[in-house]
């Protein structure tokens, strides 16, 4: 049964695909001809934002952090506001394709090279990850049941999203992701129902029972050593959007289709007010869920993020266990397919330069690049199951962490200050900056006992900064 909705929820998004693809030619695969409605683009940001592991570790690190991740939410809608008003302007008023060409009119062609390397390195690694735990999920729910081996699963996934976005590209995703942000709401809902439910008792005494409780404890104002600190969750969570919305082309590109620049900062600010009650839903979510094991004597999994996976399987209802694995695959397939088309359109116009091409010839390039993006993604998701220490996740998403710093100090300079730099230095300067980085990161752990969190990003941004500064010329 659960194969027969699946194949029906493919069919779905292949024929969204079909009806939506227009010319299929690269003005539509990069642009979607400028013609998104901005309010399709704002609410299918919110499923490729919120990732397949995102529904599993919010809900999860409430019994360690409580709800003060929403620190950090609150910091991303003034974020938001940034993106909408400082950096969007800019990239309507050059006309960009890739919001990396900026770097190339500012600096010269280094640097543009190195904050393309910089976002494709960082985007292939976050994105494959994400589809890891889609592909988990559909050969746990699915495939481990007909015996077929997991590079068969990931195989199958990748084609599906190669087959949706051949054609339409940005244009297909703006409606699949608006789609499956669809699916990924409906199964939060239901999650959150199915537990209320778990805890028996009425709606309102159940939210009364987290809200009173101490899983729902928000601020911590006072401990500057903690992770948890408000002003550095807070200022974090403005720089995380800033860095992986404002400076990310795969974000940015979604943005750029809309008719104009007023409708693209509508649609910002919007998808940015929809963070905070989609984000409130999954942490009540994960302390009905603690609420219940503790009232029941159920032992949970000591790893956070295999909490939810445990309690939708073991004791949601098998609807609202199927919507699960459905939220998650949504999530996780529309961060991925739209990551596939952002590396495909930074590869194509920053790195190869194929809008100098004929155009017949342009579009069997990017024809090309796309296919080949694909087999790496393939490649990297098999090699990720093939790790015997599954932890090595979280390792990855530290040094994606750290691919995004260089990027922040590269835009920053170049919107704050006029003047140019070395252009043969400005790459080593961006391979420094996290080298350093991380040795500060150790020896304030070591010598001072400070733990940075989300702050780290700031740091590697500052020291590009300062960095570039260094090699400033007069010129």
């Amino acid at each position: 049964m659960y194969l027969l909705i699946l194949i029906a929820y493919f069919g779905v998004l292949l024929l969204v695909a079909r009806v939506t693809r227009g010319r299929g030619d690269n003005s539509t695969f990069f642009t979607g001809n400028h013609q998104s409605p901005w309010y399709l683009v704002a609410f299918g940001m919110v499923g490729a934002t919120i990732s397949g592991i995102s529904v599993v570790s919010v809900p999860g690190m409430v019994g360690a952090a409580q709800f003060s991740y929403l620190q950090t939410v609150l910091g991303f809608f003034f974020g938001y506001v940034v993106v909408a008003y400082v950096l969007l302007p800019l990239y309507y008023r050059l006309h960009l394709t890739s919001i990396y060409e900026y770097l190339n009119n500012r600096f010269g062609s280094e640097a543009h090279r190195t904050g393309s390397l910089f976002f494709i390195v960082a985007k292939l690694v976050s994105s494959a990850t994400k589809l890891y735990v889609a592909a988990l999920v559909l050969q746990q729910f699915i495939f481990d049941a007909w015996h077929i081996p997991f590079w068969v699963t990931v195989t199958l996934c990748v084609a599906l999203m190669w087959l949706y976005t051949r054609r339409g590209g940005i244009r297909t995703l703006v409606w699949t992701d608006s789609l499956q942000t669809l699916f990924l709401v409906i199964a939060l809902i239901l999650m959150v129902v199915n537990a209320i439910q778990l805890v028996n008792t009425s709606t309102g005494d159940a939210l009364r029972t987290v809200y009173e409780s101490t899983w729902s404890h928000t601020f911590t104002l006072g401990d500057w050593h903690s992770h948890q600190n408000f002003f550095k969750q807070f200022l974090s969570g403005i720089f995380i959007v800033i860095v992986m919305t404002g400076l990310d082309q795969d974000m940015m590109q979604k943005n750029l289709t809309c008719r104009t620049l007023k409708e693209s900062q509508k649609n910002m600010l919007w998808c940015g007010a929809a963070f905070l009650p989609v984000n409130l839903l999954l942490l009540t979510l994960g302390a009905l869920v603690l609420i219940f094991a503790q009232q029941n004597g159920v032992l949970l999994p000591e790893e956070p993020d295999q909490i939810l996976p445990y309690i939708a399987t073991s004791y949601f209802h098998p609807v609202t266990a199927f919507f699960f694995m459905l939220g998650i695959i949504a999530a996780s397939f529309s961060s991925a397919d739209s990551a596939l088309t952002a590396i495909t359109t930074t590869i194509s116009v920053d790195l190869l330069r194929i809008e100098k091409r004929q155009a017949t010839q342009a579009e069997r390039w990017r024809q090309w690049i796309h296919l080949a993006v694909c087999v790496l993604f393939i490649g990297l998701v098999v090699a990720f199951h093939a790790m015997p220490n599954q932890s090595i996740i979280d390792t990855i998403y530290t040094i994606v962490g750290y691919a995004y710093g260089p990027l922040l100090g590269l835009f920053a300079f170049g919107l704050l200050t006029k003047q140019r730099c070395r252009n043969r230095l400005i790459p080593l300067v961006a391979l420094l900056s996290p080298i350093l980085t991380y040795g500060i990161q150790w020896a304030c752990a070591h010598y001072l006992n400070y733990q940075f969190g989300y702050e780290l990003l700031m740091l590697n941004g500052l020291i590009t900064f300062v960095g570039l500064a260094i090699i400033k010329t007069n010129k």
